[in-house]
């Protein structure tokens, strides 16, 4: 009996699947590893299927879809609801597989891998500009146990410790000063990778037209271009602007319940 539909619940090594037949029967529930997913999905007919978009689901989504399979990817809070029992790799799968046929299911576009790598390249520069910041912090906070307070501002950081090291009058131990030469200097490198990291966005954004329209927009520079197109990919999966803005959280959310309306932002 053909599959027309199946469920797969990704995971790092063994991924669990639930398929049904055109009457929705269940007709297949099997483990998979990892290394027998390709041979699998390559000798079986073409059909429909759905994965929640997590970790690995792009890549997969691009893999079985050269088989020619139809693989459409969901956001795990709508096929939460479809889980009947309590909660496991077999039941999830069953879940998944259901809620992928739903005809006002919504579904999450698929990522190219050079959206993914730039997407990477954004992440991995919030990263450090994340811990460029718990770092400057950290050493504003010891040189105030000191008595030593710096202006507010990551840059008069880099401006004022190497007045403080060499000021042989702040009563500073030597052991801390070196501290803090120490930490400056992972301050330093740390701000190297946020630059060299922006310049490689800024090259992507130079050559992709779409980011570059979406940087002609006031107020919208290449770092928030760059992102944008990268994270919405092809915006034509949406039927107007107004989806395109609820879907990044831009405007209120509704909460209505007994004929009381409630909007608050997102």
């Amino acid at each position: 009996m053909k599959t027309t539909a199946i469920g797969i619940d990704l995971a790092k090594e063994v991924f669990a699947t639930h398929g049904v037949d055109e009457r929705g029967h269940a007709i297949l529930r099997k483990q998979l590893k990892r290394n027998e997913m390709a041979k699998f999905f390559v000798n079986l007919e073409p059909c429909l299927i759905g994965m929640e978009a997590c970790s690995s689901a792009h890549f997969w989504a691009r893999k079985l879809e050269t088989f020619g399979h139809t693989v459409k990817l969901m956001a795990p809070q709508f096929v939460k609801p479809y889980v009947k029992t309590n909660k496991n790799d077999a039941a999830d799968a069953e879940a998944i597989c259901e809620a992928v046929a739903r005809p006002n299911m919504l579904f999450v576009a698929k990522k190219t891998p050079e959206q993914q790598a730039i997407l990477s390249i954004h992440r991995a520069r919030q990263g450090f500009v994340k811990a460029r910041t718990a770092q400057g912090n950290q050493i504003r906070g010891l040189l105030s146990e000191f008595g030593i307070v710096i202006p507010l501002g990551i840059r008069t950081i880099g401006k004022c410790v190497p007045d403080i090291l060499v000021d042989g009058e702040n009563s500073l131990p030597g052991v801390m000063r070196h501290l803090i030469d120490r930490l400056t200097d992972n301050l330093k490198e740390m701000d190297r990778q946020v630059n060299e990291l922006e310049a490689q966005i800024q090259l992507w954004h130079r050559d992709n037209a779409a980011s570059r329209k979406l940087a002609e927009i006031p107020g919208l520079g290449p770092i928030t271009a760059s992102a944008i197109v990268a994270t919405v990919g092809d915006a034509r999966e949406f039927k107007n602007g107004r989806q395109l803005a609820a879907w990044l959280g831009l405007v209120p959310r509704q909460n209505s319940s007994g004929g009381k309306k409630t909007t608050r932002h997102q």
